[in-house]
C-alpha cells in the first residue's frame, strides 16, 4: 500500500429529529432517547504527517488549543496505537459553534478516521467508537453518520434505514447555548416536551415523513435560554416546513421541508433577519476520507 502523506475527511453535522430525557444514569448523567441524522453541512479536515502536533482553524472563532476536539482526538489515537509520531491538523469549519450540531464531534470523528488512513492503523469501527466516546458523547454518531436512534449519554447507537427525503433549513442565532447550562435548567424547570422517539424510529422504518415530523420534538427547547426559538420555528412553518425543532442543546433550529423550492424560500426569508442560514439534505454516511 502506498504510503500517505495527507487525507482530506468530510465530516457532516447532526440534527437531532428527535431528543428526549428519560432519566438519570447511576453517574448523575442524563439518560437520552434521540433520534440524530447527519446532514450534507460538512467540517473539512485536512491531516497531514508531521513530526509535531499541530492545529489550525482558518478563520473559525475557535481557539486551536489542547481542550480542542481535534487535539484530544489525535492524541487518544497516538496513544492507543502507541505510534510515535505527530500529525499536522487543519479544520476548515462549515458548522456553527455552540448550536447542537455536533462539529467539534465531527473534527474529532474526521481526525480519527483520518489518522486512521494515513497511518495505516487498520482500528476498526467499533475501536474508532470507543475512542471517540472518551472525546465526546456525540463523537461515535459523528463517525457512523446517517440516521441513528441514540441512546444512553450518546453511547448506544442503532443505525436506522435512511429517513425519507426532505430538505433541512437550518437557523443559527448569533450566540450559542451551554450545552451544561441548558441540562442544569432542564433540572430545574423541566419540559412538557416528550417526543415518541418508538414512533419516531417507525415512521423512520416506513419511510413516513410526515409520521416522522409528527413523532418531533427537543425537551431541551423550553429550557435552552436562546431566546429566538419560536421566532425562527414560526418562519420557518410559515414557509411550508413540516415541522421545525431546536436541535441539541441549542441554539440551531431547523425546518423539515418536502421539496428544496420551499427550503429555499425559508433560507432567503431567515436570511433578512439572521446571518447563519443553511441549506441542506439528509448524508447517509459519517466522516470519511475524499
Amino acid at each position: 500500500m502506498a504510503r500517505l502523506n495527507c487525507v482530506t475527511v468530510l465530516a457532516p453535522a447532526k440534527l437531532n429529529l428527535a431528543l428526549d430525557v428519560v432519566g438519570t444514569l447511576p453517574n448523575g448523567y442524563h439518560d437520552l432517547d434521540m433520534t440524530m441524522q447527519a446532514i450534507t453541512l460538512h467540517e473539512r479536515v485536512v491531516l497531514c504527517r508531521s513530526p509535531y502536533l499541530n492545529l489550525r482553524l482558518p478563520g473559525s472563532p475557535v481557539a486551536p488549543n489542547n481542550k480542542n476536539t481535534a487535539i484530544k482526538a489525535a492524541l487518544a489515537f497516538f496513544d492507543y496505537t502507541g505510534l510515535l509520531a505527530g500529525v499536522d491538523i487543519t479544520v476548515y469549519k462549515s458548522t456553527p459553534v455552540r448550536a447542537g450540531m455536533a462539529g467539534g464531534s465531527a473534527d474529532a470523528a474526521a481526525v480519527l478516521v483520518g489518522m486512521n488512513a494515513l497511518y495505516g492503523a487498520r482500528l476498526s469501527m467499533s475501536e474508532l467508537c470507543a475512542l471517540g466516546a472518551k472525546i465526546g458523547a456525540d463523537v461515535p454518531f459523528a463517525l457512523m453518520g446517517g440516521t441513528c436512534r441514540v441512546q444512553g449519554v450518546g453511547d448506544f447507537l442503532k443505525a436506522l434505514p435512511p429517513c425519507p427525503e426532505c430538505w433541512f433549513t437550518v437557523v443559527m442565532p448569533d450566540y450559542g447555548v451551554s450545552t451544561p447550562e441548558a441540562f442544569a435548567a432542564y433540572d430545574r424547570v423541566g419540559s412538557s416536551i416528550h417526543p415518541d422517539c418508538e414512533a419516531q424510529e417507525a415512521a423512520i422504518r416506513a419511510g413516513d415523513l410526515d409520521a416522522l415530523c409528527a413523532a418531533a420534538g427537543n425537551a431541551l427547547e423550553e429550557c435552552s435560554g436562546a431566546k429566538d426559538t419560536n421566532a425562527i420555528k414560526a418562519l420557518l412553518k410559515d414557509h411550508g416546513a413540516v415541522t421545525a425543532l431546536m436541535t441539541g442543546s441549542g441554539a440551531a433550529v431547523f425546518g423539515v421541508f418536502r421539496d428544496e423550492a420551499s427550503a429555499q424560500a425559508a433560507v432567503a426569508a431567515a436570511r433578512q433577519r439572521w446571518k447563519q442560514v443553511y441549506l441542506a439534505r439528509p448524508d447517509r454516511g459519517g466522516a470519511r476520507v475524499i
